[in-house]
């Protein structure tokens, strides 16, 4: 299975593995594949601790994904803090209401004194640029993605200058092919069961498109991954590997609290829903109080990127922290592959039985044009 984006980022398996989590980051890069940290969560100073933590774990090289939406509120202004000035400007009063409400409603308590929520964290040019810069100070990171939009030229060739590789996700071969032209050395392919943002194609449809599209320019499959069948099935039809992401929610080394653990363990593949409520953009995630009760018309509309989460993060911050209390109101992206995340697993156990799994279906079809082969003798 090994494919020449293997070679190139020097992995052994093309797994790709997006995680909020440093110890699963180094797991998979430990396990052979390459773990990606989502540092959209994050300021540059904790982006500095959590590489330093992962560069101390694992000799192997892994990435970094960051988010620059190709649209926002506020986009073109760079000085973040003129940004979020200007976007908390913007916020309409009965949003801030309809959230307290919510949570006071669930009895999710206020934060502890002296704990910030997040406002305007990653979602922008503004915001992202200084991670990306942290991440190119750290030798191992030798990928950087973009979970929203083409990447800006100047991130595409300061990543570039530095020696990386640079792959953004879509979910139309017209947004593939923006990425192609703009410079970008990997497109990630997510069909829309996949979890967090993503669009409405389903994978089986959307995969062989965007490989035509951007021929021969390497696609990475996305969309509810997990198994090494549908990996066998990915490369079958020419991707270079499969980028994972809701897999690692539940496996042992992942930072999440017990309450959400058991939701997601508990949940089915039909239990998920594409929702706006948190970040303004279409995001896949478990359905619950929350997600209904955004989707009443008789209740505030969300708001868009990067404005809906300046609303929401404290929300999440408050699901964190009390997650018992806000299990039911609690954000929890996860795609539709969470209908088969029913154990806690060790991440190395997950990627070896991927690339089993990978070997059986593959051997299968190795048999099957044997067979096909000698009647044809």
């Amino acid at each position: 299975m090994r494919t020449e984006i293997c070679d190139r980022l020097g992995i052994e398996f093309p797994i790709f593995a997006f995680t909020h989590c440093r110890d699963v980051v180094a797991a998979v890069s430990n396990a052979g594949g390459l773990g990606v940290l989502g540092a959209v969560g994050y300021t540059a100073e904790q982006l500095a601790t959590e590489l330093a933590w992962i560069d101390e774990h694992t000799d192997k090289p892994y990435g970094v994904d960051v988010v620059i939406p190709g649209k926002y509120e506020g986009m073109g202004e760079l000085d973040a803090e003129k940004l979020e000035k200007d976007l908390q400007a913007m916020i309409p009063e009965e949003h801030r209401r309809f959230v307290k409400h919510l949570l006071e409603s669930h009895g999710v308590p206020e934060l502890p004194e002296g704990t910030e929520a997040p406002t305007l964290i990653g979602w922008t040019e503004a915001t992202a640029s200084p991670l990306i810069d942290e991440a190119l100070q750290h030798d191992k990171v030798r990928l950087i993605a973009n979970a929203l939009g083409t990447p800006p030229t100047d991130v595409i060739d300061r990543v570039h200058d530095s020696g990386r590789l640079v792959a953004a996700l879509c979910g139309s071969p017209a947004q593939a092919v923006r990425h192609k032209n703009a410079g970008v050395d990997i497109v990630i392919a997510q069909g829309t069961e996949g979890g967090g943002h993503t669009g409405d194609v389903g994978s089986i449809v959307l995969w062989p498109q965007v490989i035509d599209a951007v021929a021969p320019l390497p696609v990475l499959a996305a969309g509810g991954i997990g198994t090494g069948r549908q990996m066998a099935a990915a490369l079958a039809m020419g991707a270079e590997g499969v980028w994972t992401g809701s897999i690692w929610l539940t496996v042992e080394e992942a930072d999440q609290a017990p309450a959400q653990v058991e939701s997601l363990l508990a949940a089915t593949s039909r239990d998920t829903v594409r929702s706006r409520s948190w970040t303004g953009k279409p995001c896949r995630m478990l359905r619950n109080e929350w997600t209904d009760a955004w989707e009443d018309p008789d209740n505030p509309d969300p708001l868009g990127m990067p404005l809906q989460f300046m609303v929401t993060g404290e929300a999440v911050a408050r699901g964190h922290h009390y997650s018992e209390q806000a299990k039911d109101i609690a954000f929890n992206p996860v795609g539709q592959i969470v209908g088969t995340m029913n154990k806690v697993r060790r991440t190395k156990d997950v990627i070896m039985d991927m690339v089993e799994e990978y070997l059986e279906a593959s051997g299968r079809l190795e048999r099957l044009n044997e067979s096909a082969s000698a009647v044809d003798a």
